[in-house]
C-alpha cells in the first residue's frame, strides 16, 4: 500500500455503473472531513455527489445532531481538471475524485493525477470483468491500486467465488470490505456519510478500518 504521507489525492473509478463508487467516495470524503481539509470533486455526468452536497450544505443542525464536516466540492472537468487537482492539492490535506463509470479523457486525468486509484468490486463477476479495464488503465499510468470489495453479502460464498476469481487473476484486495448495509443508503439520502449518521453501527466500523488500510503508514 501506498505510505499515508505520499497519499493526497485519491480517485474511484470503477468502469462498470451500479457498483457503489460514488456512494464511498461521499463516505470517504465525509469520514476524512472530521479533522482534515477535503475536497470533493464530481466528474461523473450523472452528477450524483453535486445533489449529495447540495442536501448537506441545506441541513440544519439540530441537538444532538452537529452540522456536517465541511467539505470543499467542485465539479471541475475536461482541461481545467488538471490544473484544479495542482491548485487543490496544495491547499487540502485529501481530494477526492468520483470519476465517470466508463474510461474517458477525463476518467484518464483523474486517474494519471492520482496518487490512489480505488476501485470498488461487488461480489459479481461483471464487476471483476469491469474492473480489469481500470486496472490496466492506472497501470498505464503506473499509479497504484487497491481493490475493495464493496456491498458484500452476508453469504460468503458469492464473496468467496469472487476472491478465488480475483487471486486467479493476480489481484488481492483490502482485507477490510464493505457489507451491503442499509445504513449507507440511508445516510447518504441525508447528505451525510455513515461515519456521520450512524457513528457506532457495523458500517461506520467498516468504513473506518477502510480507511485505516488505506492510509496506513509506511
Amino acid at each position: 500500500m501506498v505510505p499515508a504521507s505520499a497519499v493526497k489525492v485519491i480517485t474511484v473509478a470503477q468502469q462498470k455503473g451500479g457498483a457503489g463508487k460514488t456512494t464511498l467516495a461521499a463516505n470517504l470524503a465525509a469520514a476524512l472531513a472530521q479533522g482534515k481539509r477535503v475536497a470533493l470533486i464530481d466528474i461523473d455526468p450523472q452528477h450524483t455527489l453535486q445533489r449529495w452536497h447540495a442536501i448537506r450544505t441545506a441541513r440544519t443542525p439540530a441537538p444532538p445532531h452537529p452540522a456536517p464536516a465541511h467539505i470543499d466540492f467542485t465539479d471541475i472537468s475536461g482541461w481545467r481538471l488538471d490544473a484544479g487537482l495542482k491548485r487543490l492539492r496544495e491547499t487540502h490535506d485529501y481530494v477526492i475524485v468520483d470519476s465517470p463509470p466508463h474510461l474517458d479523457a477525463d476518467a484518464t486525468r483523474a486517474i494519471r493525477s492520482a496518487d490512489l486509484v480505488l476501485i470498488p468490486i461487488q461480489p459479481s463477476p461483471p464487476d471483476v470483468w469491469a474492473a480489469e479495464g481500470t486496472i490496466a488503465l492506472a497501470r498505464k499510468e503506473h499509479r497504484p491500486v487497491a481493490l475493495v470489495m464493496n456491498r458484500v453479502p452476508p453469504s460468503g460464498t458469492v464473496r468467496n467465488q469472487v476472491l478465488a476469481d480475483l487471486e486467479a487473476r493476480g489481484l488481492t484486495p483490502l482485507p477490510t470490505y464493505l457489507g451491503n448495509r442499509a445504513a449507507f443508503a440511508q445516510a447518504f439520502a441525508q447528505g451525510l456519510g455513515v461515519t456521520e449518521a450512524a457513528p457506532r453501527s457495523t458500517a461506520a466500523t467498516e468504513l473506518r478500518a477502510l480507511i485505516s488500510q488505506l492510509l496506513a503508514p509506511g
